[in-house]
């Protein structure tokens, strides 16, 4: 499971504590991919889940999520990532022959592109039956979101709230370079993750605000769940948070990305990002706080148009050019790429996302294409399983 250590362990220096065996590993990571279940010849989404997990049973990194027709998939914990490449093609070609096995594609989109069922396909987990009474409307009208959390493994709740305040002005590129659900409901919504919108609804799906310490950020968890905003700290859906289960820092912006590839750049990413703001909190540098308008006005604006733009600037509230964005993000990270060997594998990754396009620009232009539904869910399952080279590699 996603967290600190390595070769999917906890690491320990001999005589030490865990957080001594993450420095002598370096920085972790994992991802989480939420995906939908599709028939074949109508596209509607198929109640399958539990099959499918249960087809797997035995598998650790394949769980269900909160819709029946979806399915969640967790690596281990990674220390490179070409152990992540190789981990997310396993997981989505294992669920892939499960779903094919129950007659259905598994697809990585965002949200269900034509009908999918309200309520009634919740799964019957006891934690998802409460949020369903609970928060019956939202769940109908947001549940079957999919999104890609990549996990990083921080070696201390303090300074994963300081990392928190240092990643609020990139995640509007983070978004901008994984949008992945511009069609529902059978049509184009105009959005490039319309999942942005529909997800944005939950009382707690904001970024981070800027903390001072663990205790502080607690404090905040806890007083939305006593003001009956989340069930639980799994159910407060900051785009950032500290993950309520493992050692790490969460991001949660990302829509599901259509291939392997991009989830990869988006980890390598995310990586980096954690390092530099670790490497910043530890040296007292200066913190940009934009103010929170701007940083979700920037997050709505990658949602809406990617990296086609307009982008809006957090650090200034103007509109810009968002691959300039994209930019100042890799500068950024710069040094932290070099230190973990990942510079040429992400210049790599972003060259192929220029020449083929995010997500949302492929469905496009595959809907645009499909004489059917049949042919266009056929596209999507089969982008779902294509693994890029030379960039990254894989089995």
């Amino acid at each position: 499971m996603p967290g600190v250590g390595c070769a999917g362990r906890v690491a320990r220096v001999a005589g030490g504590s865990p957080e001594a065996g993450q420095e002598a590993c370096g920085i972790t990571l994992g991802v989480e991919e939420e995906f939908v279940l599709l028939d074949p010849s109508s596209g509607a989404a198929v109640p399958a889940g539990p099959g499918v997990v249960g087809l797997l049973d035995g598998e650790p990194g394949v769980q269900r999520e909160l819709m029946r027709f979806q399915v969640e998939t967790g690596t281990i914990v990674c220390t490179s990532l070409d152990d992540v490449a190789g981990e997310l093609v396993r997981l989505r070609r294992l669920v892939s022959d499960a779903a094919a096995h129950l007659g259905c594609y598994l697809v990585a989109s965002g949200i269900a592109p034509f009908h999918a069922p309200g309520l009634g396909a919740v799964s019957d987990k006891p934690r998802y039956q409460r949020l369903a009474e609970r928060f019956g409307p939202l769940v109908a009208g947001v549940g079957g979101t999919c999104g890609c959390h990549v996990h990083v493994g921080v070696p201390s709740r303090d300074l994963g709230v300081q990392v928190l305040a240092r990643l609020r002005p990139w995640l509007a590129t983070l978004l901008a370079l994984t949008v992945n659900s511009p069609i529902a409901g059978g049509r184009d919504t105009a959005w490039s993750s319309w999942r942005y919108p529909l997800w944005s609804r939950w009382p707690t799906a904001a970024p981070p605000a800027v903390w001072p310490d663990a205790a502080a950020y607690d404090a905040a968890i806890h007083r939305l769940i006593g003001q009956g905003a989340a069930l639980d700290e799994r159910s407060v859906y900051l785009f950032a948070r500290l993950s309520p289960r493992y050692p790490t820092v969460e991001l949660r912006i990302a829509d599901v990305c259509l291939d392997v590839g991009t989830a990869v750049l988006l980890a390598g990413l995310a990586r980096a990002l954690v390092a530099t703001a670790l490497a910043e909190a530890r040296r007292g540098a200066h913190l940009a706080a934009p103010p929170d308008r701007w940083v979700g006005a920037a997050i709505g604006a990658a949602a809406r148009h990617g990296l086609a733009g307009p982008g809006i600037d957090p650090f200034t509230g103007r509109y810009v050019d968002p691959r300039g964005l994209r930019s100042r993000l890799v500068d950024h990270v710069n040094s932290a790429l070099s230190d973990h060997g990942d510079d040429a594998t992400i210049a790599g990754l972003l060259h192929w996302l220029d020449d083929q396009g995010t997500g949302a620009e492929r469905q496009r232009a595959l809907f645009a294409r499909a004489a059917s539904a049949s042919e266009f869910v056929a596209a999507l399952a089969h982008a779902t399983l294509a693994a890029r080279e030379p960039m990254v590699r894989v089995p």
